[in-house]
């Protein structure tokens, strides 16, 4: 089984026929069409190492009592969404290897819930990274637009109540998902909330740039040296730029997958973007095998005490 088990349900249109897919691949023809066939060891090995890297940065955030914040919390809980794509991937080899070689005799209808619970870790995942993406973007725009503000606007407790309202509205909305998988008008809302959140952030950013741009000019007309503020929210900007750029590339051919799906089901080409599917998998673990190493090159205290933790653990 090479494939990500909770993303095998939108392999394809549930309304394209095996006939339909067929012709239309032929249709399209040529060798790209063939799609990759991507062994399982590549998945195993991708998931353990995101799997150790977003330990290793939850492990480091409960450690450092100086990296008990708002901001801090917002990453450690985006690197637990990432681990969740890790879990599933683990889960979902493991669990198909067992049955494959027999160790394992299951019910079919006790392997369909199995399987359902897979599903829902991975699209948790999928609302979660995004949400918590948009969060950690908001809250690195009022840490720059209202400095002085910020302790009072963003306190602790509304920071666990962002944080509830994240798992819980990920949770359910994975329960939805994976219940009306085929409807078009779930996949539809998927897509428009991944569009949102890409919009808001890019909103953001710009936003952000701009001012940091601004002050670089002021400073330079002043001839006075940059303050360590408006260097450290530069660097933020450019860390939570990086990140946007990194998750857009690796989940982006998924969700232009979902839009195929919607608009072209059995177009020949859409039938030949759909054989890449493993590829597109292989993209979604990297976005959570990267996303750790952004956090510990550009965040001295994280690599600092990321560090230690490596250091005990040894």
């Amino acid at each position: 089984m090479s494939t990500l088990g909770p993303l095998r349900l939108l392999r394809e249109p549930s309304n394209a026929s095996e006939g339909n897919h067929s012709n239309a691949t032929v249709g399209a023809s040529g060798g790209w069409c063939q799609g990759l066939d991507i062994p399982n060891e590549l998945f195993l090995a991708l998931g353990l190492v995101s799997l150790v890297e977003n330990l290793l940065v939850v492990a480091a955030i409960l450690k450092n009592r100086n990296l008990h914040s708002p901001t801090y919390y917002f990453i450690c809980c985006l690197a637990v969404s990432d681990m969740l794509v890790s879990i599933s991937n683990l889960a979902e080899m493991l669990f198909m290897l067992l049955l494959e070689h027999g160790v394992l005799v299951m019910r079919p209808s006790i392997v369909r819930h199995m399987d359902s619970v897979i599903d829902m870790l991975i699209c948790s995942s999928v609302v979660s990274s995004l949400s918590f993406l948009g969060v950690i973007a908001v809250d690195r725009y009022i840490t720059i637009f209202y400095a002085l503000r910020y302790h009072s606007i963003m306190t602790l407790q509304r920071a666990v109540i962002t944080m509830a309202s994240v798992w819980l509205a990920s949770t359910v909305s994975s329960t939805v998902l994976i219940t009306y998988f085929h409807s078009n008008t779930i996949l539809l809302c998927l897509i428009g909330f991944f569009l949102f959140m890409l919009v808001l952030m890019l909103v953001l950013y710009i936003h952000m740039f701009a001012l940091a741009r601004h002050h670089l000019h002021s400073i330079s007309s002043q001839q006075k040296p940059p303050t360590a503020h408006r260097g450290g929210s530069l660097k933020g900007a450019v860390t939570l730029t990086i990140l946007l750029g990194v998750f857009f590339i690796c989940w982006g051919p998924f969700f232009f997958h979902l839009i195929l799906i919607v608009t072209c089901p059995t177009n020949p080409f859409c039938t030949c973007f759909f054989t890449y599917f493993n590829l597109f998998l292989i993209l979604i673990i990297c976005n959570s095998v990267i996303d750790p190493l952004i956090y510990a090159f550009r965040s001295q205290e994280l690599r600092r005490t990321l560090r230690e933790v490596v250091t005990c653990s040894c």
